[in-house]
Order: C-alpha cells, then structure tokens, then sequence
C-alpha cells in the first residue's frame, strides 16, 4: 500500500488534486493507497514526528503560511522521511531551490492531469527498483530511519528496546515492547517471540522447540508452544520455511519438525536424518 501525502493551505487545491489522484485514469488507479491531507505545515510534522508516518509520495505547495514548502521538506528530510517529493508552485522562482532538496517534479499551476501523471509514473516506476522499505524511530531526541530488511531482532532491556541491525549496530528506544511489536509485527517477517523478543524471520537460519537461530550468531529461547506457531506467524514464504526445516532435518532435529506444517519429502518418506519415534 502507498501512503500518499497532500499539503495545500487552499482547501480547493486539495480537492482538485485528490480527485485527480482518484481517477480512473490516475497512475495509482489499479494500486491500494492511503491518502493524508494537510492544510498546514505543522500538522504534517507532527504526524510524522509523534506518529512515525512516513509517506511514500508528498506533493507540497511550495507558498505554505509561515514556512515554505522547501523548508518544510528539509525538516522532513533530517526525520528521515519524505524522499519522494513533488512541489506546486505559481510560477518558476523556486524552482532551483526545489531541486536542491531533491524534488521529483516542479509543477506550475493550473495542475494539469497529464503533468502530475507524468510525475507519479516517474516515482511509482522508481519504487519498484526500491524494495527497501523503512521505519521511523525516535532515538536520543531525533528521528532515526532503519530499514526493516536491516533489522535483524529486538530486544527487551528494562524499560528500552534494542534494535540489532545487520553490521552490529545496537539501536536503543524508549518505547513499550507492546508499541514496539504494533510498529514491525504489521509486517510478515517479524514475529514476537516470548515477551522479550522480535525477530525479523528473514534473517533466521533454523529453529527447534529450544531456540531460534539468526544469521548474525544469535540464538533466541524459545518458549513453550511458540515453536508450533512460528511458521505462520512469520508470515514468510512457504518456499523459505520448507528450505528451513529441510536444514532442520539435516541439523538431526527432525523429531522436532514431524508436526509442522511444512515438512520435506524426504522427512514425509521416513528417510530424514534423526527420524521422529
């Protein structure tokens, strides 16, 4: 899903602009997205700030009251958002500045359907290259952007979290592991594990009823019942989980995987290593 994001104080220009957006004839016709409008700078960094929104698409009226659109997208951008910008704008005299925070497009009104179509194709078509996608925490005051591929699990310590990243980087938040779990658990590989632990399955090389092994050395305990479950929960590829519990089988900890789901032919036949009873 893409979350799209307008910001116009004239409440006219956000109707005409969403109603384009929603068009049959609209580049984002045949994709599901959310649309956010702001009719004020501030409300836009709040959301973002306090409620980790990140969209995909902002498109910005570069004369906002108070603050220029440029400004308000340089704000953004030290949040670790906004990457993806498009400005409105009444005539070319901010054009130059625009492009120096990166803009997309600079469009002149009247906004024309086939100038922001022609935008929105550039972008969507340059998100599918991109598959990374991102999530933004609060960490010593200022916004941090990880992405979800370079997580590879959370921990519980006290009252903080820590994030382990791919390299050995060690993030801590001040944050719940409930909240924790709302903002990465909405995503198919990551999965709580006990109380305690997150832990994206895209990084894990096995698992038995005992622990859960990842990539970078980690083993994670395992508590009682959450073996039978983590398939499913993880929400992963079947392909991936039948490739694991064939490593499983060749780890001897066949007994272990004789209930799952997603066993391998070779367990099915009785000829896998460490046999159940």
């Amino acid at each position: 899903m893409y979350q799209i994001a307008i910001c116009d104080s004239e409440t006219a220009e956000l109707d005409k602009v969403e109603h384009m957006l929603r068009g049959r004839h609209s580049p984002l016709a045949e994709r599901v997205f959310l649309l956010k409008r702001f009719t004020n700078i501030e409300d836009l960094l709040q959301k973002v700030e306090l409620e980790h929104y990140q969209p995909d698409v902002l498109l910005m009226d570069i004369s906002m009251p108070g603050e220029s659109g440029i400004e308000a997208v340089r704000k953004l951008q030290g949040m670790g958002s906004c990457e993806q910008v498009i400005f409105f704008a009444s005539s070319a005299e901010y054009a130059l500045a625009a492009f120096g925070v990166a803009a997309v497009s600079y469009l002149l009104r009247p906004i024309s359907e086939k100038a922001l179509f022609q935008a929105l194709d550039k972008i969507l078509g340059q998100m599918q290259h991109d598959k990374r996608r991102y999530v933004l925490f609060e960490t010593n005051c200022h916004v941090r952007r990880l992405a979800l591929e370079d997580i590879i699990y959370c921990e519980a310590q006290g009252k903080k979290q820590c994030i382990y990243l791919r390299g050995g980087e060690c993030v801590l938040l001040r944050m719940t592991m409930t909240r924790l779990r709302e903002i990465l658990c909405i995503h198919r590989e990551f999965v709580g594990i006990g109380v305690s632990y997150i832990v994206n399955l895209k990084h894990a090389e096995s698992w038995d009823r005992q622990t859960l092994l990842l990539d970078n050395g980690q083993e994670i305990y395992m508590p009682r019942g959450a073996y039978r479950g983590l398939p499913a929960l993880g929400g992963v590829e079947s392909k991936e989980i039948s490739q694991r519990l064939f490593v499983c089988c060749r780890k001897q900890i066949c007994r272990e995987c004789r209930s799952a789901a997603y066993m391998t032919e070779e367990h099915k036949n009785g000829s896998g290593i460490g046999k159940g009873e």
